[in-house]
């Protein structure tokens, strides 16, 4: 048995535009829902308020008599004697004349011959080491040698010299300082001992030492290419005790 449907009656039919009525409803209730606002109420008191009128004063007006101001004094007699000056003095111009140099001024041309020329030999202050030294010292009792018998016997006659004139502190043995003295000294273009200087363990220890090489003789200068030079030289001297 067929079934049979009523065009007319199939609700199907419009539900889409059921749906779009329903949605556009709840967004208009939900818009109304958001908007509504609420305010808080306060009690206010509503009272009388009485206003009085000022009452304005009128400050009476007062004339003072002031007593007008001195008269100002009569100006000083002006004097119209005018005294005429002559100023008319003699000025003497002075003529400067221009050091300015353009194209017309001629060029003096000078020769300078080379034998006009003076040149001052200038003596240089060298020191050479001992070591480096081309021509040694010649301490007193080594002349006449060759160059390196010269440096030994040099040698030699410095710890010859030392040994000789050694003294221990006796401040030095009390206090018991013992050590190596390096000692510098340099033997000037005249021969002469200058510039002693000292290193070691102790003051008492470097005074003795400066003494014992202040006693060195005068020597012969060295040499550096044939010219007196000075000549730096070091010695180490040695205080030790057998206590110690």
């Amino acid at each position: 048995m067929e079934v049979k449907k009523n065009p007319n009656l199939e609700i199907g039919r419009n539900s889409s535009i059921y749906f779009a009525i329903g949605l556009n409803l709840m967004l208009f209730l939900s818009w109304q829902a958001l908007e509504y606002r609420t305010y808080d109420k306060e009690e206010v008191d509503i009272e009388i308020v009485e206003m009085e009128g000022e009452i304005e004063e009128e400050i009476p007006i007062v004339t003072m008599n002031t007593p007008p101001p001195p008269p100002p004094p009569p100006p000083a007699a002006i004097s119209e004697s005018v005294e005429i000056v002559d100023d008319a003095v003699e000025i003497e111009e002075t003529i400067i004349e221009s050091t300015e140099v353009d194209q017309s001024d001629a060029i003096e041309e000078r020769i300078v011959d080379v034998g006009d020329v003076v040149v001052d030999e200038i003596e240089e202050d060298v020191q050479v080491a001992f070591a480096v030294i081309e021509d040694v010292p010649v301490f007193p009792g080594c002349e006449g040698l060759s160059k390196q018998a010269t440096k030994d016997c040099f040698q030699k006659k410095i710890l010859a010299h030392v040994t000789s004139n050694f003294e221990y502190p006796q401040a030095a043995l009390d206090l018991g300082i013992q050590g190596r003295v390096s000692v510098i000294f340099v033997i000037d273009k005249t021969g002469y001992i200058t510039g002693i200087r000292s290193r070691g363990p102790d003051q008492i220890l470097q005074k003795e030492a400066e003494r014992i090489i202040g006693k060195l003789p005068k020597m012969q200068p060295g040499k550096q290419r044939g010219k007196p030079v000075k000549v730096a030289y070091a010695v180490p001297i040695f205080f030790k005790y057998d206590g110690g």
